[in-house]
């Protein structure tokens, strides 16, 4: 994940979605870095706020379509009312600081617990928690060095992980479900975290664990049907 100040503004009791724009705009700007980037869904919105952060010349306006993390490096961002699949997107940057205006808590609930941002609400700001990741028992069966396995292969791409290695986890979750039995989405989400996967990653590994908790197969595709990791 990236190192840089990170924030999110939340809405809080007897807020307005303005102020907690402005929030988002002071924070960002009091940060020390780079020219500042607003990317918003749609190229119009209604605030007030942002439309003026936008119309000075030296801030870029882009909306999500096309836009990708690497954009991002060394400039200070703005990211409004971004879904899960966006978040995702800036996850590895190496941007100098990143402030996210939250629309939905279903969409940031993992992202918060994964980034450990500034919460800014009206009137108090939340620190970063001092404990980052859930204090659970590491997954057994050698889950946790499966996981560290997958970790590495998806570090040496730079797009994350590859399908073949999610069919070769498919694969092992079918052929060895005593292995897997018992695992818990959280103590997966909680290893990856540490490992430092990519939140898409983290996210692709944690849907397959509920689906197998839930019951459901997997298409694998047939050179992987048999595979098992040792």
């Amino acid at each position: 994940m990236g190192d840089f100040p990170d924030a999110v503004s939340r809405l809080g009791e007897d807020d307005t979605r303005e102020a907690q724009n402005v929030r988002a705009v002071k924070w960002l700007l009091a940060q020390e870095g780079g020219s500042v980037v607003v990317v918003t869904p749609r190229r119009s919105f209604d605030s007030a706020a942002l439309a003026r952060l936008t119309s000075h010349p030296r801030v870029a306006h882009f909306v999500w379509r096309g836009r990708r993390g690497g954009y991002y490096d060394g400039q200070r961002v703005l990211y409004a009312w971004p879904d899960r699949e966006h978040l995702n997107e800036i996850w590895n940057v190496d941007a100098d600081a990143v402030a996210v205006i939250e629309w939905s808590t279903s969409e940031t609930t993992e992202w918060i617990a994964d980034m450990n941002p500034v919460q800014l609400y009206p009137g108090r700001t939340v620190e970063p928690s001092q404990t980052r990741y859930i204090d659970l028992d590491p997954p057994p069966n050698r889950v946790d060095a499966i996981l560290e396995h997958v970790a590495a292969m998806a570090a040496g791409y730079s797009s994350g992980l590859k399908w073949n290695e999610e069919d070769k986890l498919k694969a092992d979750m079918l052929n060895r479900p005593d292995r897997w039995a018992g695992i818990t989405v959280e103590q997966v989400r909680a290893k990856c975290r540490q490992l430092g996967m990519r939140g898409k990653d983290v996210d692709a590994i944690a849907d397959l664990v509920q689906r197998r908790s839930d019951g459901r197969r997997f298409n694998v595709q047939s050179s992987y049907r048999t595979f098992e990791f040792n």
